[in-house]
């Protein structure tokens, strides 16, 4: 019994090593939109009341000298890592802008998005809603790698631009869509590539340009087709691709998994500790990057992501069709053992302490926000990040023996605009005495 638990042993850390290698190369052998995976890690105390206390220098560790009584969980500030551009939507973008360019895909149509490749010129085009975090950040980022980007957004423009509309409207080049239209989402951007292309291009959907990866060969790159697309001067030839929405889609879980590994590290968070990792989830797809990275890694790491958007069957549902499509694209075979061992997958997709409608603010949620800002100098907003910080206090406060905890801070500052001219009387609220 005793030679057949260290030969175990022995398997199960050899399958791990090799999957921390693979990761490893998978992630260095390719460029990338952050020039770096770093990231600041502040501590936040709680106690009764609640009352909060930020640590920006934490220790890690057995050299953490917070007492037991005292409740705490660590904050990922990706709220940090652009001045215009959310965490999240900095990380999906991370692998993919590179992959793009890489390429030479003349054009590139998302659910939410289409860039065109003409000559040596790109050209992007997104769709979102009137405040979408996601079309700023692709302004914003193809902006400053000279790529003009073209928005589509949904409904008519406010009398007053402001917050990631603003940013849209600076960045890039924005047209409004009746909601009529824009309801049928895939049509109105296959009718609108169709007429990118015109009558000498072609329309290419993601799974038209990756070949099916083999059930034997092992490599660290995706497999694309190779397309014949000229780039001399005077060549017109359109090729749109059309990638999901929201950047919900395999390649967007590089740069999410690229964050694990630098968390990781042993002078940061570590490879033994057992953690509580808590993210706010829309699409899902950066929890789901979280999670399968925690598992391919090897890391003692639960991934509590709060579901705003969508019901838990759906939210399964896009974890399987992400890992299914990642090891797919990048052939990646041993994800099968770690990944479905149990019937629960890999994220745990948790309610929100006080359901709502996607996108609605309940009362006194603005003055928690307001309270926090005080306290900690962070900013959450009542839509997507304060769901987080709610359900890291509750699960920070349990027994002192149980996991530390960690909440990745996904940004949204530029969204508290666009809520304050929504909810007027909340916001009206925070309003103190005249002078």
């Amino acid at each position: 019994m005793i030679h057949s638990n260290i030969l175990q042993n022995q398997i199960v850390t050899r399958l791990k090593l090799g999957r921390e290698e693979f990761l490893h190369k998978l992630l260095n052998n390719r460029r990338w939109t952050l020039p770096t995976p770093e990231t600041k890690i502040h501590q936040l105390l709680h106690t009764q009341g609640p009352n909060f206390l930020l640590n920006t220098h934490p220790p890690f560790g057995d050299a953490n000298p917070v007492s037991k009584e005292r409740n705490y969980f660590y904050v990922v500030r990706d709220d940090l890592l652009h001045p215009l551009v959310n965490g999240n939507k900095a990380r999906k973008l991370d692998g993919l802008l590179p992959l793009l360019q890489r390429y030479s895909v003349t054009d590139v149509s998302y659910r939410y998005r289409v860039f065109r490749l003409q000559s040596s010129q790109l050209l992007q085009v997104t769709c979102g809603g009137c405040q979408s975090a996601h079309t700023a950040a692709v302004a914003v980022l193809c902006a400053e790698r000279g790529i003009v980007s073209h928005l589509l957004l949904r409904g008519e423009q406010p009398e007053i631009l402001t917050g990631y509309n603003l940013m849209s409207s600076m960045y890039g080049n924005v047209t409004y869509v009746p909601r009529t239209i824009y309801a049928n989402r895939e049509e109105m951007l296959k009718s609108y590539a169709e007429s990118v292309a015109g009558n000498n291009g072609s329309v290419l959907w993601l799974g038209d340009i990756i070949e099916p990866s083999s059930a034997t060969e092992l490599s660290t790159s995706p497999n694309f087709m190779q397309m014949d697309v000229s780039r001399s001067e005077g060549n017109h030839r359109r090729n749109i691709l059309v990638v999901k929405e929201g950047a919900g889609d395999s390649v967007a879980l590089l740069g999410v998994i690229r964050l694990v590994e630098y968390l990781s590290q042993n002078h940061l968070l570590g490879k033994e500790r057992p953690m509580k990792f808590v993210v706010d989830a829309g699409t899902g797809t950066t929890a789901i990057g979280l999670g399968l990275a925690a598992h391919c890694l090897g890391l003692p790491w639960e991934v509590y992501a709060v579901m705003l958007a969508d019901k838990i069957e759906g939210y399964r549902k896009q974890e399987m069709h992400l890992i299914s499509e990642f090891k797919k694209h990048f052939n990646i075979e041993f994800i099968d053992e770690i990944v479905y061992r149990e019937d629960a997958g890999i994220v745990n997709w948790v309610e929100r302490g006080r359901p709502r409608k996607f996108g609605n603010v309940l009362e006194g949620e603005v003055e928690t926000c307001q309270q926090i800002a005080q306290q900690t100098g962070i900013l959450v907003d009542p839509v997507y990040t304060l769901a987080a910080w709610e359900t890291a206090m509750l699960l920070s406060s349990n027994d002192a023996e149980e996991p530390e905890v960690v909440m990745l801070h996904t940004g949204g500052t530029l969204g508290m605009f666009g809520l304050a001219q929504r909810y007027k009387n909340y916001f009206g609220m925070l309003k103190k005495g005249v002078l």
